[in-house]
């Protein structure tokens, strides 16, 4: 089936069109892609701070009272209050940011635990000290630290496992894109080859007919295949070949096969000296021709 070049160079913008929209879905799935993982990513980072915050406090708060206790001073309630707020606030952030499974029953754990253990330091601080409620909130400190390492543990974990999928994603996205890319790469390029010796091969052959006639070889034609705009020119232009051989044959005027073979330059002058006699002769009749009609 013969396309025209119109048709060839449609198809060669719809190829690069299809690369385009290849490039620019590549860009923004992994756009998309890497401001997902990020979100991700983010929000298990967050529960991280938020189990280091938790733990920093209870540990300050923990500090306090121990310290206090072994030096008989009275604990800081300005100071261990703030603690506790702080406490209070990354736990109901780290509330709203539940990411994981399973991760809202630790959270939930965590709190009724911290609970106890604030109302354990309110009642603490009100009640004269003693072993047993030292030991008693070393007990509660112990079990939610623990769960607050969990907690970071389980987000970490997370950010690995997630970090790792997003690496394989990327990676298959990736190698998939460089597929169809190479695939319209490669089409692309054998269409560009294509049409580019196709174009070559007819110019070359318009060029060379437009030269034979062009030297006077009348009788050159020009053929071509298909209905494409060569094939429309090479009809004009053997046509006016055509044309400009039937002007050449009416004009033409067939001369002795053997003329100037036997002249020499004397004479060609001899013929050109009886010629001027004969112009002269001419001359004289008409002039004898006039006299005579005017005696009558």
């Amino acid at each position: 089936m013969k396309f025209s070049i119109r048709s060839k160079f449609s198809a060669g913008m719809v190829f690069l069109l299809i690369i385009l929209m290849l490039s620019i879905f590549s860009a923004y799935y992994m756009n998309k892609l890497s401001k997902e993982t990020g979100a991700i990513l983010k929000e298990n980072y967050l529960s991280v701070v938020y189990a280091r915050e938790m733990s920093e406090g209870l540990t300050n708060i923990n500090q306090e009272i121990t310290n206090c206790f072994l030096t008989n001073k009275n604990s800081d309630s300005l100071f261990i209050k703030k603690e506790i707020n702080l406490v209070q606030k990354s736990l109901q952030s780290e509330k709203n940011n539940i990411t994981e499974p399973g991760e809202d029953k630790l959270v939930s754990g965590i709190e009724t635990g911290y609970t106890e253990y604030r109302d354990s330091i309110v009642g603490y601080m009100r009640s004269p000290q003693s072993v047993a409620k030292i030991l008693y909130l070393q007990n509660e400190f112990g079990n939610l630290y623990q769960q607050l390492i969990l907690l970071s543990q389980m987000n970490g974990k997370a950010i690995e496992v997630k970090t790792d999928d997003t690496k394989i994603s990327s990676q298959d996205a990736l190698t998939q894109m460089t597929i169809l890319a190479t695939l319209c790469f490669i089409i692309a390029l054998f269409y560009s080859y294509s049409f580019s010796s196709y174009s070559n091969e007819r110019f070359s052959q318009l060029y060379n007919g437009i030269k034979e006639i062009g030297s006077s070889n009348y009788g050159h034609r020009i053929y071509f295949d298909g209905t494409d705009k060569f094939y429309e020119i090479s009809l004009v232009i053997n046509k006016m070949a055509e044309k400009l051989n039937e002007n050449e044959k009416k004009m033409s005027v067939t001369l002795p096969a053997d003329l100037g073979k036997d002249y020499t330059f004397n004479d060609i002058q001899e013929l050109k000296n009886l010629l001027v006699r004969i112009k002269n002769i001419e001359e004289q009749a008409v002039e004898l021709i006039s006299r005579l009609d005017n005696k009558k």
